[in-house]
């Protein structure tokens, strides 16, 4: 049965915005009923999109007393769910620089998201002014741009609340970002492979968020929460898109598609989840901090790794799990055993050693 992830929402303010993940560990992908076409699972996300979805300022009381931003709030401590919030370093720095760390880290993670949807947007547009009529494509996927328009209003609310001036990427990805959307109709498997290296690891870290119970400041409670619920469908998107298409590549395509696929990982997850040079140099982290989070420490290894259970299981169901493309797997630091199934939890917990 295909379930909503959005279900049951109330708005608005922290104590408000509920939907289904929050009543359980285990927040559940969109999946298709069993024998349903490609174009029947479309429709289904498009009518999703047209009944469950939000609103960045209909769902969200920015002005509601407890999203307030005020100074000395404790809420902006990063939690120990975030290697940073876990780090020896880190919990040895006085209070007030505890939480302009915080402050500083949350919104920058808001700035890369917002980034991050405008290439999506830019090249969903390209691709989808390619398509014939009467496309199912077309439908859902003009659906997924209108909320990730949405996103990034959110995103630079949050951003413009919290006050921080950060700068989301770093300088390289800013000059080449305008340019990667042109890959959507060219290279349309890559792109959409492109979309699940940003999306997985973000889906992952935020979902790892919510199912804690850390005391972190509700804007970014209340942005994550909506973010989930509606990338549930994103996502879904992005893993049917790859196995409608993906074979359409023959033999030779579906080879070399196996190697790009975790090497576009890597790159884009180094570029969505480290924080850029000017974030270490403003808070003075040392070189041996950012190596530990990034990914020299066992545990970052672990982590890291982790991000990409779900694509794993995807490149073995679409053939592209081969001996080559394995090794390009583990010499990338990417490897493990893929999840079971969509959206799997991590199990046990993961902390930097002291």
């Amino acid at each position: 049965m295909l379930l909503s992830n959005t279900d049951n929402v109330v708005a608005v303010g922290e104590d408000s915005v509920m939907t289904t993940m929050e009543k359980s560990a285990d927040i559940q992908p969109l999946t298709a009923y069993a024998g349903e076409t490609y174009d029947e699972m479309l429709t289904r996300l498009a009518e999703g999109s047209m009944h469950r979805s939000f609103s960045p300022y209909r769902d969200i009381d920015w002005d509601a007393p407890e999203f307030q931003v005020v100074e000395n709030d404790r809420r902006w401590i990063l939690p120990e769910i975030d290697p940073l919030g876990r780090h020896p370093w880190y919990k040895a720095q006085p209070e007030e620089k505890q939480i302009a760390i915080g402050m500083y880290r949350q919104a920058n993670v808001a700035k890369v998201g917002l980034l991050f949807e405008q290439v999506l947007i830019r090249g969903f547009m390209d691709y989808l002014s390619k398509l014939p009529n009467n496309s199912a494509e077309f439908r859902y996927a003009t659906h997924e741009v209108i909320e990730e328009c949405n996103h990034t209003l959110m995103f630079q609310e949050a951003v413009n609340r919290i006050g921080a001036n950060v700068p989301g990427f770093g300088p390289i990805m800013r000059k080449v970002a305008p340019f990667l959307g042109l890959a959507a109709t060219p290279f349309p498997s890559i792109f959409f492979m492109g979309v699940l290296a940003g999306e997985e690891p973000i889906d992952h870290i935020q979902k790892s968020y919510l199912r804690s119970d850390a005391d972190y400041h509700p804007i970014i409670k209340g942005v994550m929460r909506i973010h989930v619920a509606e990338e549930a469908r994103h996502i879904s998107f992005a893993h049917e898109f790859l196995r409608q298409h993906v074979p359409e590549n023959g033999p030779i395509g579906k080879a070399l598609l196996s190697i790009v696929y975790p090497i576009t990982m890597r790159i884009l997850c180094d570029v969505i989840v480290i924080p850029p040079r000017e974030f270490f140099e403003e808070f003075d982290i040392p070189d041996s901090v950012r190596k530990d989070l990034f990914w020299d420490s066992e545990d970052s290894k672990k982590t890291l790794a982790g991000y990409f259970g779900d694509v794993r299981m995807l490149a073995e169901e679409l053939g592209l799990m081969n001996p080559v493309s394995k090794l390009v797997w583990k010499v990338l630091k990417i490897d493990g055993r893929p999840s079971r199934f969509r959206s799997e939890p991590e199990r046990e917990p993961i902390a930097l050693a002291s």
